[in-house]
């Protein structure tokens, strides 16, 4: 029996005809031996506008549900995420090559830890793509580094959530997603380095489609009342599990 890797999009019907890109990066991705992807696109919400830029292919399952925003939708997904390993993917983005092959090689390699993060490039609108000059060094993260690193650093993390391969049970334990209308994947960033130690590829991973229809470019996200609520309940959060020493993987 082949394993899994699942592969989570949530997406509405402004990014709904970038999927396709998106797709072809999938397509092209090598597996090793044995494994295979399984990509879940859950729109936030039920329109008629995403299923038509959906491939059809067999290892591509599409749901709807209420919306809630895209922290609901990857948790909603999550019940048909038949994988050991989940993998982050936003709908307009694309996986850089070897991406989930390096993603798996770590997480197989050591079960100590829990999430792998990767190098992001910023794909602009004219094709070229920008890199982020602070990368940390390749190798693991230990737990607690990324709270430091943000708290210190104006709320930016030194690693990206867009690029996430999360074990399964792992990222069920915490509950998926936060429940914030934005930031919700760097609260679950924030969350996984409290209890487990990660990884940092400095192989690109990801393109980061930069447009003027991404949620991150509206001005309710730079909302500075609203920034410093999210940002104060990511950490509340994160140091509570920090605290109470809940840890991935456990131990006797």
């Amino acid at each position: 029996m082949r394993r899994r890797i699942i592969i989570v999009t949530a997406v509405h019907a402004p990014s709904a005809h970038y999927l396709q890109d998106a797709y072809k990066s999938i397509r092209e991705q090598e597996l090793p031996d044995g494994w295979e992807w399984h990509w879940v696109i859950q729109e936030d919400g039920k329109s008629e506008d995403v299923a038509p830029h959906v491939p059809q292919d067999p290892q591509v399952t599409f749901r709807q549900g209420r919306r809630g925003g895209p922290g609901v939708a990857r948790t909603m997904a999550l019940a048909v995420a038949d994988g050991e390993y989940v993998k982050i993917l936003d709908a307009d983005d694309q996986l850089a090559p070897g991406a989930l092959a390096r993603d798996l090689a770590v997480l197989e390699g050591d079960p100590s830890i829990g999430w792998t993060t990767s190098r992001v490039l910023d794909l602009l609108p004219d094709g070229s793509t920008l890199g982020f000059d602070q990368d940390p060094e390749d190798g693991p993260i230990e737990r607690g580094a990324v709270l430091e690193h943000w708290r210190a650093h104006n709320y930016r993390a030194q690693v990206h959530p867009a690029t996430l391969c999360i074990r399964r049970e792992l990222l069920l334990a915490l509950g998926g997603w936060m429940a914030l209308p934005a930031s919700e994947d760097t609260g679950l960033l924030l969350a996984l380095d409290a209890v487990s130690r990660g990884w940092f590829s400095r192989e690109v991973g990801l393109l980061y489609r930069k447009h003027p229809g991404q949620a991150t470019a509206q001005g309710a996200h730079t909302d500075a009342m609203e920034r410093e609520t999210r940002m104060a309940v990511i950490e509340a959060r994160a140091r509570a599990l920090a605290f109470h020493r809940w840890r991935y993987p456990a131990t006797a």
